[in-house]
């Protein structure tokens, strides 16, 4: 069993690795008390260990061995918290005495929550598939990936908010949403990460849908993922067909605010709002998903969580 200064030290990095990676995501999460934000951190330090093995630059065979590890890992936290030592812990996760900062942290929150191991191994699945160099034919096959790597975070997050007293009855449906708005979520990340994506040979957007609007993605080219000027232009199409996608996802599991708590509601109306801004974006200039990663400036991030916190949509 860890230490309390050991728990401590392990939630500090945990929050430190959340403020430093993810903006889009600790701006929601600052609204939540303490022990909730704490937790979240530990849930989003780990989730991002996971993505780093998958996006690492070790070999496939590596990679998948260490996933391994972190599979059992998440399996043996519900005791002591304890784990073995793998290559997957990168320099600052380790202290010099030994200790998993992050499984440390995770560990200590589902002692507080009720985090389901089983769930957070899907988002483990999720990057399996990424290794295997998995393309999607269907939008609904591309829905089982983002269910895994984000509709079980979302999941999760849920598992730490809780929900109002009123709502407690209804769980399914809650969780439910929670899933819907991960899948809003990481299609938006994949609209905004077109261009990197292709340039390590990945391609998320469904082969059907390619084919529907005549668009070919270059992968591995440094010079963007479309060949010319009619290619963007048939891009941008697609781009905007899928924006709208999204956005009904958006739609429907925003509805998920409404059995939060005020806290825990406006953490979610931060965090969505934010990514449904970004949406609008993409939408508005879906051009320049070929040319560059697009995001939003920090001031305009910090008034969407504003207006979260308040209670009003982004």
């Amino acid at each position: 069993m860890s230490t309390e200064a050991e728990i401590a030290d392990a939630y500090r990095h945990c929050e430190s690795v959340t403020h430093a990676q993810a903006a889009n995501f600790f701006y929601g999460i600052r609204l939540l008390p303490g022990e909730r934000r704490r937790a979240m951190c530990a849930v989003y330090a780990f989730a991002r260990r996971i993505d780093d093995i998958g996006d690492g630059t070790l070999a496939t065979e590596e990679k998948l061995r260490l996933l391994d590890g972190e599979a059992g890992a998440l399996a043996a936290i519900g005791g002591s918290g304890e784990r073995a030592a793998t290559a997957a812990v990168v320099d600052g996760e380790r202290t010099p005495a030994g200790v998993d900062r992050v499984m440390v942290a995770l560990a200590d929150a589902q002692r507080h929550f009720p985090l389901s191991a089983d769930v957070l191994g899907e988002l483990i699945e999720g990057v399996r598939m990424d290794l295997a160099g998995t393309t999607y034919e269907s939008f609904d096959e591309l829905v089982v990936y983002c269910r895994r790597v984000a509709g079980a975070i979302g999941r999760v997050c849920l598992a730490i908010f809780g929900l109002r007293e009123d709502a407690a009855c209804d769980q399914p449906r809650a969780e439910r949403l929670a899933d819907e708005l991960g899948v809003a979520l990481q299609l938006t990340n994949i609209l905004r990460d077109v261009r990197e994506d292709a340039q390590i040979g990945r391609v998320y957007l469904p082969g059907e849908d390619l084919r529907r609007f005549g668009v070919v993605v270059r992968t591995g080219s440094a010079g963007g993922p479309v060949a010319d000027p009619e290619q963007l232009q048939r891009l941008c199409e697609l781009v905007r067909f899928e924006c709208e996608r999204a956005r009904e996802w958006f739609d429907r599991g925003i509805a998920l605010t409404g059995m939060l708590d005020r806290r825990s509601a406006a953490c979610v109306l931060a965090m969505a709002g934010i990514y449904r801004r970004l949406l609008e974006r993409i939408d508005a200039h879906p051009e320049e998903v070929a040319r560059r990663r697009m995001s939003l400036p920090a001031h305009e991030k910090a008034w969407v969580a504003a207006r979260g916190m308040l209670g009003v949509g982004a």
